[in-house]
């Protein structure tokens, strides 16, 4: 997941955009509950697999030559994850929230053997994921604070928020730590940006996460301000 660039709309793609898992894949490949605290893979790894996430969440990271660590995305249900540089994984990627995960063989893939329907599903997937990092790392180079922790929660309400009447609760499956690596801040940054917006009423926080938003226009005006 990477928070993107909308002119019409919320500054998060929808989770409309992101194909949920396919039938025939989940019943035809058994997939593997992976505890948090595991790796899927780390960077430098062979890349013989990519990987459906079909419940929980991932992250993937990249440590600088600084020793920063940078969270490049999370995979959460409906992504698939994993698209190497060349026949290497470019990232870690650690499980943050029990998952249900498919591996998918890239060899059959390649190959022309797998599912047509997975084939084409890997394909929107690959090129979603290039759009969207684009979108990101504009909105990172522009985004105030506050903008880009608004954006964050928006894409995160799209993605995995229920409705309760007029409100739209979530889970925060990731640390402020994660989300400040994520967005590139620092955890006071992102504490006082959550504080900031349940000042001005766009959210609340039932516990540290769990994240009530209770006026989303509130919520995309703060995303969309101008600096």
């Amino acid at each position: 997941m990477y928070v993107t660039l909308s002119s019409k709309q919320a500054p998060a793609f929808l989770a409309s955009d992101v194909d949920q898992p396919c039938r025939s894949v989940v019943t035809s490949l058994s997939p593997r509950r992976h505890e948090a605290g595991t790796h899927l893979f780390r960077e430098g790894d062979e890349a013989t697999h990519v990987y459906e996430v079909l419940s929980g969440a991932l992250r993937l990271t990249r440590v600088l030559k600084n020793g920063r660590r940078q969270v490049i995305a999370f995979g959460l249900p409906g992504d698939i994850i994993g698209f190497p540089n060349g026949d290497l994984h470019h990232t870690d990627c650690d499980v943050i929230a029990t998952a249900e995960i498919v591996a998918l063989r890239r060899r059959t893939l390649e190959t022309g053997e797998g599912d047509p329907e997975t084939h084409k599903r890997l394909l929107r997937a690959a090129l979603h994921e290039i759009s969207a990092m684009q979108d990101h790392f504009m909105m990172l180079a522009r985004k105030s604070a506050i903008r880009k922790v608004a954006s964050f929660l928006i894409a995160l309400s799209q993605r995995t928020g229920k409705p309760i009447g007029n409100y739209t609760t979530f889970p925060l499956l990731m640390s402020r730590a994660d989300i400040a690596d994520f967005l590139g801040l620092t955890i006071e940054t992102v504490s006082r940006s959550f504080s900031l917006l349940r000042k001005n009423g766009a959210i609340t926080l039932e516990t540290p996460q769990i994240v009530l938003i209770k006026d989303m226009q509130a919520l995309i005006d703060v995303s969309q301000d101008t600096d």
